[in-house]
């Protein structure tokens, strides 16, 4: 899988832990959250731009977070992950 695919699956994932959050269903939330986790991993960080790599240092923050504020931090690091993956050639 290459950098494109990942980062759409990763901003999928990340829809559904805001989608989790938002309708009360905690377990959904982590269970997408543990996957988005694992795509993080697969990506490969040379080829990525710096502010990329910043946001996804900051994604295991989503789990300190108040349930509200890590929907909407979730929803947030989903478009930026979206709106990346269709620039990446």
């Amino acid at each position: 899988m290459n950098n494109k695919q990942i980062l759409g699956a990763l901003s999928m994932d990340l829809k559904r832990v805001a989608l989790g959050y938002f309708r009360g269903s905690k377990p959904m939330a982590e269970r997408f959250f543990q996957e988005a986790l694992k795509r993080r991993s697969e990506l490969d960080n040379k080829n990525l731009k710096p502010y990329i790599i910043s946001l996804l240092a900051k994604l295991e923050g989503l789990k300190k977070e108040e349930t509200n504020k890590a929907a909407e931090d979730a929803l947030f690091y989903s478009t930026i992950f979206q709106n990346a993956s269709t620039i990446i050639a």
